[in-house]
């Protein structure tokens, strides 16, 4: 099917931004935007064929330029925490900035992918569109020359899928994700404490209080981290847990253990939208909106506030750069940086 070019807004020194929207046979649609490789809406038919908008953000592109709480964004090059803002390459230290507490966090708040006007490609015969960017050396303190291409792709199986591409001419660290909110029930559907989960791993990282990795591979069993079968959001999220009292909820990498089944479930009965989520990674980070800040204005005048929404970010485990023991997301020049990871919709 066509794909439709819109324009989204300027960037600060006045450039075009667009967006484009994918749509498949079923009614399904995707629109990413050219600033942030963001993710900005997903539309999905109900199970009384209404059309949801089933992830958070903006309108237009204004508020992506503050975007606190990263709504539907390209991470880059490196998700997630790296503890002491630092990690060594073949014993040279790379330094990275602080932004949180004494630790990195999604590379740069205000310089990472998610704030950079990425060019895009759209190909309707695959019914895609790629996202190009290239890092230079040195960007948020990491080594090379980094050539990025992310391809986001509709199916008529409901089925998107992102793609990551990544070459650099040094030695380097790159580790990306995709930081969409989700709520099954529509963005403006409330909290999603009554999201039913499954997470297919019996293994997490627990955390330090600043949610860096101890470096533990813990079981789930005995724990409200136990998602193998199906439980609310919401049921034990308040539970008097230490390593939930360190996040303010779930904020934890789980450890996929088969990447040939889907490594998370979850379902919204009201909806009757069931998502899937595959990937060839090794772990997925699941947050459950603990940290969006009450009152925000989001699209068409919804109000989100905390846990109004949830993420499934697919990845190399948090500080696996610094952790032994944790597969670590060194690439070499010219190696390149390859995987996938799908977001598949139902109804349940």
């Amino acid at each position: 099917m066509e794909i439709v070019k819109k324009a989204f807004g300027t960037t600060k020194d006045d450039k075009d931004i667009s967006s484009y929207t994918l749509t498949n046979e079923k009614g399904m649609s995707v629109t990413v935007s050219e600033l942030g490789a963001i993710i900005t809406e997903v539309i999905v038919p109900d199970k009384d064929g209404a059309k949801r908008d089933v992830v958070l953000g903006y309108d237009n592109s204004d508020p992506y330029y503050e975007n606190k709480e990263f709504f539907g964004a390209t991470i880059g090059r490196s998700a997630n925490r790296i503890q002491g803002a630092s990690f060594e390459i073949d014993g040279v230290r790379i330094t990275l900035p602080v932004n949180e507490n004494t630790n990195n966090l999604h590379s740069d708040m205000e310089n990472g992918f998610h704030k950079k006007l990425w060019t895009a490609a759209p190909d309707e015969a695959r019914n895609a569109v790629t996202m190009s960017y290239t890092s230079p050396d040195g960007e948020n303190g990491f080594p090379g020359t980094l050539d990025m291409h992310v391809t986001f792709a509709l199916s008529d199986d409901n089925e998107l899928s992102i793609h990551y591409e990544g070459v650099s001419d040094k030695k380097t660290l790159i580790n990306c994700t995709n930081h969409t909110y989700f709520n099954l029930a529509g963005h403006a559907g409330g909290n999603i404490h009554d999201h039913y989960m499954k997470i297919n791993s019996s293994k997490y990282t627990p955390v330090e209080p600043d949610s860096i990795p101890t470096g533990e591979i813990a079981d789930v069993e005995g724990t409200p981290f136990d998602f193998r079968e199906f439980h609310k959001v919401g049921e034990r999220i308040e539970e008097d847990n230490e390593q939930l009292h360190f996040t303010g909820g779930y904020d934890h990498n789980y450890v996929i253990e088969d990447n040939s089944k889907a490594v998370a479930i979850v379902e919204e009965w009201s909806s009757g939208i069931r998502m899937e989520v595959f990937t060839d990674l090794p772990g997925i980070q699941f947050y459950a909106g603990n940290c969006i800040r009450d009152g925000l204005s989001g699209k068409g005048g919804a109000v989100y506030g905390k846990r109004s929404g949830l993420c499934l970010e697919t990845q190399y485990f948090p500080n696996s750069a610094n952790q032994a023991g944790f597969k670590r997301p060194v690439f070499g020049a010219g190696e390149r940086y390859d995987t996938t990871t799908v977001y598949k919709f139902s109804l349940i």
